[in-house]
């Protein structure tokens, strides 16, 4: 398959080194494209040490530049900035053929209002993957009521394909993951605000209580602060109060304290 991967930040490097790695031509629209082809060659040379790729055969079919004509799958994965979205998928529309799969990897935002800007807007489909993508083996699909039957096969072939587990989700804010997740995270955020437990003590007990394989403000700084609040801030906007920011987490990310990409969040990274 003939792959086209918009955006080469962390996600959009994962997703690219998943269909790379599988023997697909990839193609990562990036303009940082040095950085995005390190983090992708790093995430190559990992899955090489395990045996499930082979580094430098999967670099041969990796070009950094911008969507081919003939790419058969667009997955965008830019920020989350819904007129930065928009205006990359409706740019790609245009270069690719009217039978290419277009998707974005949104954790919350509207697949419909983001589709509405484009020519055939019921070729859109959400496939959110999930952080780091080589290791989780989830992928939500998110459609919409315009979403033909055979669009939706495709995208389940596509997560098949790249060895992942698919669950459909009908497009709502925050779909079922980011809801529930982010509705988790918040949530963990206050107690620690209220002085209920240690952040390290929280995550322990959804750990081992729950079978969580991490703690929910442990995943937040992987995930990043800035994220959670932005995703946090959306959610609010559409669902209402129990979707509202803790001050803690504001004052967090007004202070720089990311996470793990900024080398503190909840935990010293």
């Amino acid at each position: 398959m003939r792959v086209a991967v918009i955006g080469g930040g962390r996600m959009g490097a994962g997703i690219a080194q998943v269909f790379l790695a599988r023997g697909d031509r990839v193609t990562v629209q990036e303009p940082q494209a040095e950085a995005a082809r390190w983090r992708i060659a790093e995430g190559l040379a990992i899955a090489e040490s395990k045996g499930v790729a082979d580094k430098d055969a999967a670099l041969a079919r990796l070009t950094m530049a911008e969507v081919p004509g003939d790419a058969e799958l667009v997955v965008e994965a830019v920020p989350e900035d819904a007129a930065l979205k928009v205006r990359v998928l409706a740019g790609a529309e245009a270069r690719v053929s009217r039978d290419a799969l277009l998707a974005t990897n949104t954790s919350s935002l509207s697949i419909g209002e983001l589709a509405a800007a484009l020519e055939r807007p019921e070729r859109l489909i959400g496939l959110h993957f999930f952080n780091p993508v080589p290791v989780q083996r989830l992928v939500e699909i998110v459609v919409t009521k315009a979403t033909p039957a055979a669009v939706l096969e495709r995208a389940r072939a596509v997560v098949a394909g790249i060895g992942k587990t698919s669950v459909v989700v009908n497009d709502s804010p925050g779909f079922a993951t980011s809801r529930l997740g982010v509705l988790l995270g918040l949530e963990a955020v206050r107690m620690v605000e209220e002085g209920v437990a240690a952040a390290e003590d929280i995550d322990t007990a959804m750990a081992l209580g729950y079978g969580h394989p991490m703690g929910p403000l442990k995943l937040s700084d992987l995930v990043g602060l800035d994220v959670r609040l932005a995703i946090a801030e959306y959610l609010h906007t559409r669902l209402g109060p129990r979707f509202e920011p803790p001050r803690l987490l504001r004052d967090k990310v007004a202070a720089g304290e990311l996470g793990r990409k900024s080398g503190k969040g909840f935990y010293e990274w």
